[in-house]
């Protein structure tokens, strides 16, 4: 029996117009990012997906993708389980400043380096590096997600770019190099078919990831 595990990465959010590091902080999504959201849920309906359990983290902008995801499918009532372990990446001190106003500060090739590296976490004792990230998401993933998906549920994920691009990182099977010129559009749902033993028997990308950032 397979089943289906549907990533989606946030609508577009308020800070991601503006260029800032999000991290933990709450922005609400904007316009295009609602418009994304809902996209993401006539995309799925057209598709005739139904949803037995959803995921998201304690971000709003997650958890209001979920929800239009949701109500697009016509399950605005479905059990949804909210958790922290989904959240986004933390910047640490990088949070709430503009990307290119860091570049200035600290030089641009430190910043790529907190913000693309594997391993190396941006300032402040906070601040998770892409592995931190890994670390708490795919736990999670293991105890709460996954057995699901093996008992045949489709399960959808509303999280952020960091916390899914460290699943996916697992469910692809990609090296620490690759993973991180892997960039997730938002609102685009990423479609998994498992096997019995968790390994991916199928994907496929529900939209256009070219712009993403």
């Amino acid at each position: 029996m397979s089943g289906k595990l549907i990533l989606v990465r946030h609508g577009q959010s308020e800070w991601n117009k503006l260029n800032l590091f999000t991290g933990w902080k709450d922005p609400d999504l904007t316009a295009q990012g609602v418009e994304e959201a809902k996209e993401a849920g006539r995309v799925l309906s057209e598709k005739g997906f139904k949803f037995d359990i959803a995921f998201t983290s304690v971000l709003q902008r997650a958890e209001k993708t979920c929800q239009m995801i949701l109500d697009g499918v016509g399950q605005s009532d479905l059990e949804t389980i909210h958790d922290q372990a989904l959240n986004e990446r933390n910047y640490g001190d990088l949070a709430g400043l503009n990307k290119d106003d860091a570049r200035e500060k600290w030089g641009e090739e430190q910043v790529h380096i907190w913000r693309r590296s594997y391993d190396t976490p941006p300032p402040g004792e906070e601040g998770e590096s892409l592995r931190d990230t890994g670390a708490r998401v795919w736990p999670y993933f293991m105890t709460d997600i996954l057995p699901r998906v093996l008992r045949g549920e489709t399960v959808l994920v509303a999280a952020h770019g960091n916390s899914l691009r460290s699943l996916i990182m697992v469910l692809d099977r990609m090296d620490k190099e690759s993973i991180l010129k892997l960039n997730l559009g938002t609102g685009v749902p990423i479609v998994y078919e498992l096997n019995a033993d968790s390994t991916v028997k199928s994907k496929e990308v529900l939209g256009d990831m070219s712009g993403a950032h």
